[in-house]
């Protein structure tokens, strides 16, 4: 389909957007990240390596070219490992990075852990990465911009600032940033409304997830930028007036890292074999996340505000073997039920989930490999009256569904 689809997390992140990326962008001519910096992990597993990306859209494997859009903060060193990967995988376009886009700089990193220690028990479990000050850099309009990095006097007048600013010593390498983003910078905007008018395909990735969207997430457990399907027009300039869908990406069940209200969360050893069965460590941190059952009013909630028009759902394998699965319906709070989201967003961590049940799925490898081949009909019986079910509930079509870590292990829906 030519025009733009536009990939979002329904949950806390980690739902698998890298391969559902991938597998959405081989008839893409770009595919780019709209939000985040190197907080985001993306991994695509093809054949038996996998590859992990923390800045570059991790579509650009499937072949279109990998762009970074203004509303993303740029990691020179993460970008330049990725740039070295990619040369190295034969990846024939050169990325392209806004000019707009604002660069992580060392003191972001040291402001981001001293917020987390000031915050104590309190703290929000961030990656450390400087994400959050150099989004406040950026809205204090004191930033440095990836368009700015080939005027070194310009870099080091604003550093000077930036020090005064913030009280800390630190250097920039005006001539490595220089020769690290410069080649790569140009008219993001310009670029991808040409591809579009020529009737081209724009794939934009999105990272972290919806319930971690710093306006509408479980604040102030989220992330320091917009998450939502809609910034990825904003952050890249593309016009909405181009035909597009939004595509959602939900786990089987639940996951969330760092601290912050999780209603359906999990512990002993049902947790503990999801958690080991699914690699359930961050791609960026290796943190161990926390695990939980599906929670049907936060899908709800994330498919309104997203206008998700179909659905991916990844890692229905990591199930395989459980006598029973749960998803939360609604939540009780003050003694009373109730199936809205948005009614408890400020007192999550005080509701309880109401439950319904399935009947759990035990098949092998071939079983979900028939699927891949076959279709949607051929998934082990129980797992698809659970998917059925589950789209029923949200009112939205699922239209891939991933049954294995490996790009391939996709069922495609017609």
């Amino acid at each position: 389909m030519k025009g733009v689809d536009v990939i979002v997390g329904l949950q806390w992140g980690d739902e698998g957007k890298g391969k559902i990326s991938y597998v959405l962008s081989k008839q893409a001519d770009a595919v780019v990240r709209f939000q985040g910096g190197a907080n985001a992990g993306h991994t695509v597993k093809i054949g038996e390596t996998r590859y992990k990306f923390n800045m570059l859209p991790a579509g650009c494997l499937a072949g279109p070219r990998p762009v970074i859009a203004a509303g993303c903060l740029l990691d020179p060193e993460a970008f330049e490992r990725e740039i070295k990967l990619i040369t190295s995988l034969g990846v024939k376009h050169k990325p392209l990075v806004s000019e707009s886009t604002h660069i992580i700089l060392p003191h972001h990193r040291e402001l981001d852990g001293r917020i987390e220690e000031l915050r104590g028990s309190e703290a929000v479990g961030t990656t450390r990465r400087g994400i959050g000050p150099a989004y406040a850099d950026k809205m204090l309009r004191v930033g440095i911009r990836a368009g700015e990095t080939t005027d070194p006097q310009l870099i080091q007048s604003k550093t000077q600032l930036l020090q005064k600013l913030h009280g800390i010593d630190f250097s920039v390498d005006a001539e490595k940033l220089r020769q690290t983003i410069s080649p790569f910078v140009g008219n993001v905007e310009t670029y991808l409304n040409t591809v579009l008018e020529s009737g081209g395909r724009v794939v934009l990735e999105g990272a972290q997830g919806t319930l971690l969207d710093i306006d509408h997430g479980t604040y102030p457990y989220v992330t320091s930028s917009n998450t939502l399907a809609a910034n990825g027009f904003v952050s890249t300039g593309v016009a909405v007036k181009w035909k597009h869908s939004v595509i959602g990406v939900m786990k089987a069940y639940a996951t969330r890292v760092g601290a912050g209200p999780f209603p359906t969360e999990l512990d002993g050893d049902v947790a503990e074999r999801i958690r080991e069965v699914g690699g359930e460590y961050g791609t960026t941190t290796g943190r161990p996340r926390r695990v939980g059952w599906l929670d049907i009013p936060a899908l709800r909630y994330a498919c309104m505000v997203n206008g998700v028009d179909e659905i991916a759902v990844t890692k229905v394998d990591v199930l395989n073997g459980l006598s029973t699965v749960k998803a939360c319906v609604g939540y009780v709070v003050n003694g009373v039920e109730t199936e809205s989201f948005t009614d408890c967003l400020m007192m999550l961590d005080d509701v309880k989930p109401v439950y319904v049940e399935f009947p759990g799925w035990s098949v092998g490898d071939d079983d979900w490999h028939a699927a891949v081949r076959n279709g949607w009909d051929d998934l082990p019986p129980n797992a698809r009256e659970y998917l059925e079910w589950v789209e029923k509930t949200l009112h939205v079509k699922i239209s891939l569904v991933s049954v294995g870590e490996e790009a391939g292990l996709t069922v495609q829906r017609t």
